[in-house]
């Protein structure tokens, strides 16, 4: 990625180094361990277990966390800082052909765990969004994690996961979210995760946009292309599932299959055009 002269957002705040505040509604560290293995092993989004009460309860109560604008000496933050910044520029500009106007997320770069809108954000959880607050939380170590745990390396496959979970932010400035989080409440377990598939799908996709118009201006090239597919295809319900419990249980997955991961990503990606990325109008996801 030729990420170095571009632009630097100015929506990251980096929390690594201050002070950890403590898990909202009394969610201890074995909370914690659950919440990280269930997400690893079984694509369980944390958020779900938050709002769902099986991890903690009551409401998140937010604490005073010590942040600091992104250090401009700081490779990792620069890295964030400018992938952010393409991201704005790439939802700026739909929404202004929408005649809407775009409002920016801020991304929380943070070490081992941090409070945020949806309670208690902790590295074992991944990176995520989280809708309260219009927040991604990020531990900049789960890049590492995804090369070596993950078998997906490089600087395409980091972006990929910061453009996944602004595709989040997206869907929620366009009501997505707060009409499925609706629509979920009323259906089965079952049913549920099916339809989180599809919100997770269209945030692939979402992401393919942002790649497809990067490419356009010479940010990402094929090899960054190939290195997010490389990560979409590692972290989908039916690989982790395989790696960890050794078979596959299609009825419990959060966030698509490989091959849909792939699929939606790259349908982002050749189009460029968010009206391509309807995961819930299509027969087979």
């Amino acid at each position: 990625m030729r990420w170095e002269d571009y632009r630097q957002s100015d929506n990251v705040e980096d929390a690594r180094g201050g002070r950890v505040g403590r898990a909202a509604g009394g969610v201890g560290i074995g909370g914690l361990i659950l919440m990280g293995v269930l997400y690893f092993a079984f694509g369980i989004d944390p958020r779900v277990l938050m709002e769902s009460g099986l991890v903690g309860g009551g409401q998140p109560r937010q604490e005073q966390v010590e942040t600091r604008p992104a250090d401009p000496n700081d490779r990792i933050a620069r890295f964030v800082s400018a992938v952010l910044a393409s991201t704005e520029d790439t939802w700026d500009a739909v929404f202004r052909d929408a005649g809407r106007q775009y409002e920016r997320p801020r991304l929380r770069m943070f070490a081992g765990g941090t409070e945020s809108g949806c309670g208690f954000a902790q590295s074992a959880m991944g990176p995520f969004y989280c809708p309260q607050d219009q927040r991604i939380y990020l531990d900049t170590t789960f890049f590492d994690e995804l090369a070596r745990r993950f078998g997906a390396p490089g600087e395409g496959a980091s972006a990929y996961v910061i453009a996944h979970e602004v595709g989040h932010h997206v869907q929620n400035l366009r009501g997505i979210l707060p009409r499925v989080q609706q629509e979920q409440r009323r259906l089965s377990q079952e049913d549920a995760n099916a339809l989180q598939v599809r919100v997770e799908l269209q945030a692939d996709c979402f992401a393919g946009v942002w790649a497809h118009r990067s490419r356009r201006v010479g940010l990402v090239d094929d090899a960054d292309i190939q290195s997010a597919l490389r990560a979409a295809s590692a972290i989908g319900d039916d690989t982790i599932q395989r790696r960890s419990q050794g078979h596959v249980v299609p009825e419990s997955f959060t966030h698509g299959s490989s091959e849909q991961r792939m699929r939606w990503f790259m349908t982002g990606a050749r189009s460029g055009d968010p009206a391509a990325c309807n995961t819930f109008e299509q027969r087979r996801s």
